[in-house]
């Protein structure tokens, strides 16, 4: 398993994913500021490992306060999630990861718990997100395994592996359990302009699982799917609004297109945690700027992989009927 964050005594020790391929180095995060920074500058990213990185950023942040009363530590934790949220406004999963924490903290201050214990329970809960995060990225691989062709090509853009979670991964999770039932699979990883996460992390990770990649400039796939070169692309998300559009990295929208195009599957994988009910559709998703992200609309997508099962058109229909059976757990 590829150790992309973990906290450890002295701080969460962050995997630095702007050295990849060519040098493996960690980033100690040792306050909720630098937890911040790693978010920000892409030391760590994707949805699932950002969120994650949210907790513990939450929970490092109430475990270093100095403060001797709740009223101080309610001004402090209010300060540390406003902080962490500025860092990357697209990813919802940094806020479900910000809020789970903040929820916590608030049910345990509102109870007038010792402050002490507060900060035993919040980090309890930050490391269980991290392992939770990895059973979650298993069952979803599991659930999309057998969408894969059991002999082809797939496409995938960005990269949605270990590397942007915790362990295992969202679409390179359902790679690795479809080549683990036996898929004869390959894989063209796009190179992903312009900070070149396929061509830098997809194809290292898969190249240590040994399974066959190889690195394909952003423009070749009208060329390959043609020619019948690609039976499937599968893509990982930032944020899925209700009705199903996608927010993922730039140039996903196109291959979507050119999918839909050549009647090839384009799937979506990603958590449960990275759909957003709360926004209608991918108009209202904040996109960032800086890094030139799309929205990738529902109509493209034939289904989206979530640990909770597989969701298909209509999604506002399918994602409704799952968030409505979550009501009772809605706070967790």
């Amino acid at each position: 398993m590829i150790p992309t964050l973990e906290w450890t005594p002295a701080g969460v020790n962050f995997l630095d994913q702007t050295k990849l391929p060519h040098e493996e180095t960690y980033v100690l995060a040792t306050d909720y500021k630098q937890v911040a920074t790693v978010i920000r500058d892409m030391i760590t990213r994707g949805a699932m490992a950002i969120g994650v990185s949210g907790a513990m950023g939450v929970a490092i942040g109430i475990q270093n306060s100095t403060a001797t009363t709740l009223p101080a530590l309610d001004a402090e934790v209010a300060e540390i999630c406003a902080h962490l949220a500025a860092t990357r406004p697209t990813a919802v999963n940094l806020f479900w990861g910000i809020d789970r924490v903040r929820a916590l903290y608030t049910q345990l201050a509102a109870a007038n718990t010792p402050i002490a214990e507060i900060k035993t329970a919040v980090v309890a809960l930050a490391r269980e997100m991290y392992d939770e995060d990895i059973a979650n990225c298993k069952q979803l691989g599991a659930n999309g395994a057998d969408l894969l062709p059991q002999e082809g090509t797939i496409l995938t853009h960005c990269n949605a592996g270990a590397l942007a979670a915790c362990g295992y991964g969202s679409a390179l999770g359902v790679i690795r359990a479809a080549v683990e039932r036996g898929h004869k699979i390959d894989v063209l990883a796009d190179e992903t302009r312009p900070y070149l996460q396929g061509a830098r992390l997809t194809a290292w990770e898969l190249m240590k699982d040994n399974i066959p990649t190889t690195v394909l400039c952003d423009n070749m796939a009208a060329y390959l799917m043609g020619k019948g070169r690609i039976q499937a692309c599968i893509v990982g998300a930032d944020r899925i609004a209700a009705n199903g559009d996608t927010a993922n990295k730039i140039g996903t929208y196109g291959v979507a297109i050119l999918a839909k195009e050549f009647g090839i599957p384009f799937y979506v994988a990603a958590p449960w945690a990275t759909i957003d009910v709360n926004t209608a559709h991918g108009g209202l998703i904040p996109i960032e700027q800086r890094d030139r992200r799309e929205v990738t609309p529902a109509k493209y997508i034939t289904a989206i992989i979530t640990e909770r099962g597989v969701l298909r058109a209509p999604f506002t229909e399918s994602i409704r009927a799952i968030a409505e059976d979550l009501v009772p757990v809605a706070s967790l």
